[in-house]
């Protein structure tokens, strides 16, 4: 909010601390070979840069985060898109129903901010038509980064299967490979760092430390997208894909809530049943019901306490 164009200060900061990190333990210092070949990764990186990079810029094209993050709740959708388009895969009618579900709720989330943005009575004509404009452009960046990130997991799933399941190992080189890109944003980069350090003085709670508040922000920032991705990391070690997915996009939606209340960001019920067809089509996507299912049933057969 403050700094709307900071997104690849973010970003940079991100990828170079799971870099860091990778380094020193998955990679041991350079000295441990890939598991997969290292051509491979600059060819997964280079999507995954692109993907990162152009979200980023949605968000300084009138794209508020609360539609950003509706956006991406797609990429299950995309996902299968895609896998019908290249890996000739089929699917079941409730998989169908799922597709048609999430890209109703898009649509709808979509549809309504266009009429948010398209009715500023702030702006003159020629000014609320260029911001219009702008967020169309958004929204094409939104929906090329989607189908660039359903390509990449197809990508990544063909890997898998021909090389194994490498995903500390992935998510290490993953971000340690697009670090030279980011000199093509050094400007930008360097731009938000002093802008950063011109905010106001903030001091850290325990510890004392006085630093600037986006400095702060920043650093909480990067702290938790590690512990997030890593979780992640986990969790595809510990448990099946079906959890995974529904984990994650129950995170989705608390994070998409939590900007609602919390940032205040605008809402109309019609962006409330948008989200909900999203959510309730993703859900159905995992068959997350089949599973409740057999839970539910021994539930009720539990003997009932005297």
């Amino acid at each position: 909010r403050e700094f709307p164009g900071c997104g690849n200060i973010v970003t940079f900061s991100q990828f170079l601390f799971i870099a860091v990190e990778g380094f020193i333990f998955e990679a041991n210092f350079g000295r441990k070979r890939p598991a997969i070949p290292i051509r491979y990764y600059f060819m997964m990186v280079a999507m995954f840069f692109t993907v990162s990079v152009v979200n980023n810029y949605a968000l300084n094209l009138n794209i508020a985060m609360p539609l950003h993050m509706i956006f991406r709740s797609g990429s299950l959708i995309a996902s299968m898109a895609l896998g019908i388009i290249i890996l000739k895969k089929r699917y079941s009618v409730s998989k169908y129903t799922s597709i048609a579900l999430v890209s109703l709720g898009i649509f709808t989330c979509t549809f309504m901010s266009a009429k948010q943005v398209a009715s500023d009575s702030s702006l003159n004509e020629e000014d609320g038509l260029q911001v219009f404009l702008w967020w169309l452009l958004g929204i094409a960046a939104l929906t090329f980064a989607l189908l660039m990130s359903a390509r990449m997991g197809i990508f990544q799933e063909t890997l898998y299967k021909q090389f194994g399941k490498h995903s500390k190992e992935a998510l290490f080189y993953n971000h340690a490979l697009p670090l030279p890109g980011f000199l093509l944003l050094a400007p930008n980069i360097y731009h938000h760092a002093v802008l950063f350090s011109q905010s106001e003085l903030f001091q850290v709670p325990v510890i004392g430390l006085t630093l600037p508040i986006m400095w702060f922000y920043l650093l909480m920032n990067v702290i938790t997208q590690y512990v997030c991705i890593r979780g992640v990391f986990i969790l595809t070690t510990e448990c099946t894909s079906l959890t995974v997915t529904l984990v994650v996009t129950l995170r989705k939606f608390v994070s998409l809530i939590f900007s609602i209340l919390y940032f205040r960001n605008p809402f109309t019920a019609w962006h409330w049943l948008g989200t909900a067809f999203v959510f309730v089509g993703t859900l159905m996507y995992t068959e997350v019901w089949n599973s409740l299912g057999p839970f539910l049933a021994r539930w009720r057969r539990r003997p009932k306490e005297e």
